[in-house]
């Protein structure tokens, strides 16, 4: 593009105050406030002028062009980028959309105790200063059967803290199958190297003997580490000891034993589901020091890393000065408090990860039948194919791998568009509506929409299949 062109481009470009008062964007600049309106106005036009300097081609800087795009910023300037989604994906516990729901108790429950002055760290009965692991140490002793229990704010830095109060400047044994590396990079080997602990692998990577432990152990060895491949499996020509080979040993040479246990399953969930899943308990019982897991994968209440076991490690770990850094707050506390209340009233039903999980395929048919009746009843002598067949649910969250649930799909096809067009025409809709696609198909399971969001649902289709 010419010099004189990029020049003529420039000068049709209004100044910032003429923008701002222009009667196309009044409504937004109302919303969002004339201060806020002004510096999105100045960066509009700022990127403007530096991509008609760059530009080969010609720009589009028409002043009716320029206003579109300030409402459009101006918009997005004071709407919220974390937006509710329907999750017709049928992924339980979705990484990517916040894993496991929060139930409408844990809801009321932080609503009442953020929205308010709380006894986070205030001992009524006492009338001082206490202890804001009170409020869900006494539950997880409790549903778990363990001596302590303290939470930090996910798992990854439940490991930390294990690892660098246990183990700093000394060495822990760990199998080299066990070598994971979990969501977004995170490490066991990397986690360990920071925490200031000394990697000691052993065995190989489908096999490790319990001599292969008991070779390695020194003077040199603070721990010794069994972490569960949550998000993986290995089959075929596989090792590995016991956990109560594991404890006998570390009980023979005064070692502490922890497990990463990861996923979170309790014995009651596993007991109602088909979760092939150890269970907290059973390491506890089997006499593991301590163990560690997430709060918002099988446990189904918000992101923590729950540490439970003996009283005098756990009470080492909370004493350790990174503890404050990685502690929870006061929302967590309320949601994970009322989340474990619902396990000890053994109201599983209130958790809706578990709730979603457990309900059988025949559940998921008849809402899927219903829903397409009252689809195809809405869009008439509409063209698209829509129909209920058989499918697989899946757990997520890097829990339960090749663990699916068996339920039912609605496969919709259209012949105006491919499955991809059709997804983001639900996907760009509000409230953004996820789905899948697997064999050309654009396919919705209703295990994981709420009953109160099929209307929304229903509505989207009706948008998104018209020609």
């Amino acid at each position: 593009m010419k010099e004189s062109s990029k020049a003529e481009l420039l000068r049709q470009l209004p100044a910032v105050d003429e923008l701002v008062d222009r009667p196309g964007v009044a409504a937004q600049v109302s919303e969002a406030g004339h201060e806020l309106a002004v510096k999105v106005a100045r960066a509009l036009l700022d990127r403007l002028r530096q991509e008609i300097a760059g530009a080969s081609e010609a720009v589009d800087a028409d002043v009716a062009r320029v206003e579109e795009l300030l409402a459009d910023e101006l918009k997005a300037a004071v709407n919220y980028s974390l937006q509710p989604m329907v999750n017709a994906t049928g992924v339980v516990l979705h990484t990517n959309l916040g894993r496991a729901p929060l139930g409408e108790k844990a809801l009321k429950h932080l609503v009442e105790t953020a929205g308010r002055y709380s006894n986070l760290e205030y001992d009524l009965a006492a009338g001082r200063r206490g202890k804001r692991d009170q409020h869900t140490g006494r539950l997880l002793a409790s549903v778990t059967g363990a001596e302590a229990a303290i939470v930090v704010n996910n798992n990854a830095a439940a490991v930390y803290l294990v690892l660098n109060t246990l183990a700093e400047g000394g060495e822990v044994v760990v199998s080299r199958g066990e070598l994971i590396e979990i969501g977004d990079g995170f490490r066991i080997p990397e986690i360990m190297v920071k925490s200031g602990a000394i990697l000691r692998e052993v065995g190989t990577t489908n096999r490790t003997r319990l001599a292969d432990y008991e070779n390695a152990v020194s003077e040199r060895t603070r721990l010794v580490l069994r972490v569960h491949p949550s998000n993986f499996r290995m089959i075929g020509f596989v090792e590995r000891p016991s956990l109560a080979e594991l404890v006998a040993l570390g009980a023979q040479r005064t070692l502490p034993v922890y497990e990463d246990l990861g996923s979170g399953c309790l014995a009651a969930a596993a007991q109602k589901g088909t979760f092939d899943e150890p269970t907290v308990e059973a390491s506890l019982r089997a006499g593991v020091s301590v163990v560690s897991f997430s709060g918002d994968k099988l446990l189904g209440g918000p992101q923590a890393g729950i540490l439970v076991g003996k009283k005098d490690l756990v009470e080492r770990i909370r004493r350790n000065p990174m503890f404050r850094a990685l502690r929870v707050d006061k929302l967590t506390v309320a949601a994970l408090e009322a989340t474990l209340l619902s396990y000890q009233r053994g109201a599983h039903d209130e958790v809706p990860a578990l709730q979603m999980l457990l309900t059988p395929a025949a559940e998921i048919a008849r809402r899927s039948e219903v829903f397409v009746a009252r689809l195809r009843h809405h869009l008439g002598a509409s063209p698209a194919h829509i129909e209920v067949q058989e499918g697989q649910s899946v757990m997520g969250g890097g829990s339960t791998p090749e663990q699916f649930l068996p339920t039912h799909l609605i496969a919709i096809a259209s012949p105006h568009l491919g499955p991809p067009q059709l997804e983001a025409r639900l996907r760009q809709h509000r409230p953004a509506i996820l789905a899948r696609i697997e064999s050309d198909q654009l396919l919705l399971d209703l295990r994981t929409v709420f009953p109160d969001q099929e209307e929304t649902l229903l509505r989207a289709l009706v948008v998104a299949l018209a020609p």
